[in-house]
């Protein structure tokens, strides 16, 4: 991603909530600098689990912009950290000008993402 393409930054501070479970999504996320949890409340019991961690490179939020369904998960910051935001825009130019076939792909793997941690989830076996 070059300079001109990052839309702008963010910046959190440890303990931030960059975005709620069930939130619509907005933009994506690459982490510049710092660490990200991802954590989901399971539907039975309310208790949260810690899905990952996303650090510098990793790229967080994308899958709401690609289906256009709510957030499946929290974001919160760790430590203080810096985000490039991606927007909805900039990733729905860049996957128009895509194969079809690579965004057809890009749809099954975020369908199967989802319902892979609707399962994790709900028998607690996500990753602490």
């Amino acid at each position: 991603m070059t300079e001109q393409e990052a839309v702008a930054r963010r910046n959190c501070a440890a303990g931030e909530i960059i975005f709620e479970d069930g939130a619509p999504g907005s933009a994506a996320f690459v982490v510049e600098r710092g660490k990200v949890e991802i954590s989901k409340t399971a539907p039975a019991g309310g208790q949260s689990q810690v899905l990952g961690f996303i650090g510098v490179g990793g790229i967080f939020g994308e899958m709401a912009l690609i289906d256009n369904r709510p957030r499946m998960a929290r974001a919160r910051a760790l430590e203080p950290t810096t985000l490039i935001v991606i927007t909805e825009a900039t990733l729905r130019q860049k996957l128009s000008r895509s194969d079809p076939f690579v965004r057809g792909l890009l749809n099954m793997f975020v369908r199967n993402i989802r319902s892979l941690t609707e399962q994790l989830v709900a028998t607690g076996q996500a990753a602490e």
